[in-house]
């Protein structure tokens, strides 16, 4: 079967095995020892096999996957023969960038309604009160044919729960009005880390995540992180979903001879640090049973004990860089990292992970059976693609060449709950307005105006109360008209609309 060189010493190669390869794995070291490069050889080594891979590119370095490397060096040389790479030669991998702000990809999205009452909960911290209460929004949303795309929605949607609890209360259970407040509390929480910019439309189809260039290679999307990873929140929040999707609508497959799909998840401790509880448990479940998906996940890390215990366990190839024991905790994560790998009688673990050099690692893979091999120490092999970041012009090139810009790059907004919800607020403001009636008797016909210029009308020609300016003066003139004096105001008056003379 097709495998992936990680590396080779004098007596042996280390190599994983791609029926193996959705049995998930862990890439750890130091900052500068060079697990990087061990995730990128990894992604395009899947990526030769047909596997589409998604990872998270928390620094800017692995964009380099898609230009092709430079003219080897003397040193690169030497390294490729002390490999046995006689076939090594610089080459691009098909990638298409994401960004969940959309500026360094095409953005990614997903509605409030793909996300669902119980994961948003388990984001939001709920207790088991409030998440019951948000499961009763998102019902009395589908009953009453109101879509929830983005938090807009969802809140206009929390609001019109609180104004007619009594009514809702009646037919779905009790909801109070302080759940919703604290429901509405944690919601600005999640859009104060960014979470406007991930929830909306069009939403990510993962049938785009899941492609093969035109040669059968797979995809590797990359999604631009750098911002990202500052909000570990929405970070957790996105990676969670993403896996979760990919449980619930891919088929069971068993064990495949290569992998459906592959993630990789740079700087993973971020992924763990202050989660709560119930998404640690969320993400324990997901990666224990998504392999029978035939998904592989891998996580890349500074030490191995960054992640939990029980995810840890199910991590079955593995490459150790560097580890530096300066402190008691870094002796603690070396001993803890030298147990996690097959005992090989020849190699002293513990002592050989503080003594690495750069671009050297201990490596395991799963054999035949799925029996871990003895853990050796080896040269890791070098990637064909550039090893460092891109220009802003080289990323620009490869999202004009991505066959999914024109799908993802416009924002849709589409009319949803937030809109239906503010349309019946006008109409029921407008029913409820008390009717305006026409003044009886003279003018009665004539519709009534507001402001000034019903105030003027009335001055002049008067209301059914009191008479008008040209009322007033035609009893006057009538009075006067005997008079000279009031036959020369009337012609006056009279000439000057006729054209006539005093």
């Amino acid at each position: 079967m097709p495998n992936i060189l990680i590396g080779r010493n004098d007596e042996a190669a280390v190599e994983l095995d791609s029926r193996y390869g959705n049995r998930h794995g862990m890439i750890a070291g130091a900052t500068g020892t060079g697990k990087s490069v061990s995730l990128m050889l990894l992604a395009e080594g899947f990526s030769r096999l047909g596997v589409p891979c998604f990872l998270a590119d928390a620094k800017g370095d692995l964009a380099g996957l898609s230009q092709a490397a430079g003219a080897p060096s003397d040193k690169l040389t030497a390294r490729l023969a002390k490999l046995g790479l006689t076939d090594w030669k610089p080459q691009a991998n098909p990638v298409v960038f994401w960004d969940i702000y959309g500026k360094l990809g095409h953005p990614v999205r997903a509605t409030v309604s793909e996300m669902g009452p119980t994961l948003l909960s388990r984001i939001l911290e709920l207790n088991d009160t409030q998440e019951g209460v948000l499961e009763v929004v998102f019902r009395v949303a589908d009953d009453e044919g109101l879509l929830l795309l983005d938090l807009a929605d969802l809140r206009s949607m929390l609001g019109f729960a609180a104004d007619h609890a009594k009514d809702i209360s009646s037919r779905y259970g009790l909801i109070s009005a302080q759940s919703v407040a604290a429901i509405q509390r944690s919601l600005l929480r999640l859009e104060q880390d960014g979470a406007d910019s991930f929830f909306g439309e069009p939403a990510l189809e993962l049938a785009d995540l899941m492609r093969q260039d035109m040669s059968g290679r797979g995809v590797i999307s990359v999604l631009a992180a750098e911002t990202l990873i500052m909000k570990p929140r929405l970070y957790s929040t996105f990676l969670l979903w993403l896996l979760s999707e990919l449980f619930e609508q891919m088929p069971e497959v068993g064990d495949l001879d290569v992998p459906k799909m592959v993630f990789f998840f740079d700087e993973a401790h971020l992924l763990f640090d202050d989660a709560p509880a119930a998404l640690r448990q969320r993400v324990e479940q997901v990666v224990r049973l998504i392999r029978s998906k035939g998904v592989g996940v891998y996580f890349c890390s500074q030490n191995p004990d960054d992640v939990p215990g029980e995810i840890l366990g199910q991590l079955g190839n593995r490459v150790q860089h560097a580890l530096r024991a300066f402190t008691p905790r870094d002796q603690k994560a070396v001993k803890a990292a030298a147990e996690t790998f097959a005992r090989n009688p020849k190699l002293d673990v513990v002592e050989t992970i503080g003594t690495l050099g750069t671009g050297e690692a201990l490596a395991s893979t799963l054999g035949d059976g799925g029996v871990p091999s003895p853990v050796q120490k080896v040269l890791v092999a070098t990637p064909v693609c550039r090893i460092g970041a891109i220009t802003a012009e080289e990323r620009t090139a490869v999202r004009s060449r991505s066959p999914v810009g024109a799908k993802y790059d416009t924002t849709v907004n589409r009319e949803s709950a937030e809109e239906m919800l503010a349309a019946r607020a006008s109409q029921k403001s407008a029913a409820d307005a008390p009717p305006v009636t026409s003044p009886k008797g003279k003018n009665a016909d004539a519709p009534v105006d507001a402001g000034w210029s019903g105030a003027v009308r009335d001055a002049v020609f008067g209301t059914n109360r009191r008479q008008g300016m040209i009322e007033t003066m035609a009893k006057s003139m009538v009075r006067t008209a005997g008079s000279r004096a009031g036959q020369q105001i009337v012609r006056g008056i009279l000439g000057s609309i006729f054209g006539g003379k005093r």
